[in-house]
């Protein structure tokens, strides 16, 4: 059969996804593009925000619109959450969760020949064992997430995720690295270690594990590809992690910390397990062991009760951490999570306001760090033409474009950096 797949959400969607591609195609099926006629479509949705739950209802809508006589399939957070949801709007056939993609799959097999309702939700909360899925991409093989860790159980009060992915499952150890190798022998020259909460990795294993072991064996065991990591823990990064990881050449020097608020108060109302001056530790230490280091992070603005004061800390504190790229949402409530039913709930203008206010901070910053760059030389791997260049991501993740005749396609190239444009840094090849 012809099957079209969409993703919202996080990179663990995204790989998941990935995943159910690769079975589609061990299978037999013809992956096609969404936009084009298929006889199923899969939409693998998300639930971290109120609007998250809208965008995954829209999209799902607008593809049964679109394509009447096809089966659609629906599976991800979203689903897992509210499964009566997913499977009361008119024209979805089947409805998984964020569990057991091979049977997912064998669902939509079975409807595609009697179009009859599919709805199999596990229990989240009681699931124990990690999923083995395929890693790697079908479009091109230049950067291939590698999911070595499922399940949080932080419960921070705004979070739906620790009821909609279980408590914490980590890959085997052994397995994760022999994955990497596989996917160097595929051709991959970039590695994204990813999981939902990946700082986590290892305190289910037997003998316990950590992420910094697991990223140094990675790393030695596939030295001629680069390794980028997801989202981490404040808390993770101390000085045994740095001393373990510092010197390893083909580690990015980009790290994703997730901040939410440079409020204490905030931080504390939101169920965070750490403070500001402890986050401040963790950029520190990041700064001090990794040369020329990016430290993005996620910020979160209007959270209950924040008032002008916890946002004015917070703008301070950003600052302060000097952050090269932030992602910055308004809080959106999302039902089912303590934050939800709490009382100081903030306006919709004054969220936008807010988060006006620290996306101008935060295009500061960004442009201060590119402005850093220039004159200096980084490692590109290229993965695309735009505009008539070849644009790729530098070990710090800034997108940077050369102009070459050359075909640079899944190359990875020394560039000097000339000069900073709107939204990429224009370089030369070395």
């Amino acid at each position: 059969m012809r099957i079209a797949f969409a993703t919202l959400g996080c990179k663990v969607n995204q790989f998941e996804t990935q995943a159910l591609e690769l079975i589609a195609k061990e299978k037999g099926h013809v992956i096609v593009p969404f936009s084009e006629g298929a006889d199923a479509f899969v939409i693998n949705t998300c639930s971290v925000t109120a609007v998250s739950d809208k965008k995954s209802r829209q999209l799902i809508r607008k593809t049964i619109r679109a394509n009447k006589d096809s089966v659609i399939a629906v599976c991800g957070c979203f689903s897992q959450a509210n499964p009566d949801g997913a499977a009361a709007i008119e024209g979805v056939h089947v409805v998984s969760g964020t569990n057991d993609k091979r049977a997912f799959f064998d669902m939509i097999e079975k409807a595609v020949e009697d179009r009859q309702m599919q709805i199999s939700v596990d229990k989240a909360l009681a699931r124990r064992e990690f999923e083995i899925l395929p890693a790697g991409g079908l479009s091109h093989h230049t950067r291939a997430m590698l999911k070595v860790q499922d399940g949080c159980v932080n419960f921070c009060t705004y979070c739906i995720i620790p009821y909609t992915r279980g408590p914490i499952r980590s890959m085997p150890f052994d397995l994760a690295v022999s994955e990497a190798k596989r996917l160097e022998r595929e051709g991959y020259r970039e590695i994204i270690i990813t999981g939902i909460e990946i700082s986590s990795y290892g305190v289910d294993l037997k003998p316990k594990r950590e992420i910094g072991e697991l990223i140094a064996e990675i790393c030695k065991a596939v030295p001629n590809v680069r390794i980028r990591l997801g989202s981490l823990e404040p808390r993770t990064i101390d000085e045994g992690f740095c001393n373990l990881l510092k010197d390893f050449k083909n580690l990015c020097p980009q790290f994703h910390l997730s901040l939410q608020s440079g409020s204490d108060a905030t931080l504390a109302r939101m169920r965070r397990k750490y403070d500001t001056a402890r986050y401040l530790k963790s950029v520190k230490l990041i700064r001090e062991n990794f040369e020329n280091c990016a430290i993005t992070t996620d910020l979160i603005v209007g959270f209950p009760g924040e008032t002008n004061e916890e946002f004015d800390e917070t703008l301070e504190f950003i600052k302060k951490c000097d952050f090269s790229m932030m992602h910055i949402f308004p809080y959106s409530k999302r039902e089912g999570t303590p934050a939800a039913k709490m009382s100081d709930q903030i306006e919709k203008s004054i969220k936008e306001e807010r988060a006006a206010f620290a996306s101008a901070v935060e295009m500061r910053m960004r442009y201060v760090f590119w402005e850093k760059q220039v004159g200096k030389a980084c490692s590109v791997l290229f993965e695309e033409v735009c505009d008539g260049m070849w644009q790729g991501h530098s070990e710090n993740y800034i997108p940077v474009r050369v102009r070459s005749e050359r075909d640079l396609k899944n190359q990875v190239m020394n560039v000097e950096i000339k000069k900073v444009k709107d939204d990429y840094l224009m370089g030369v090849l070395i």
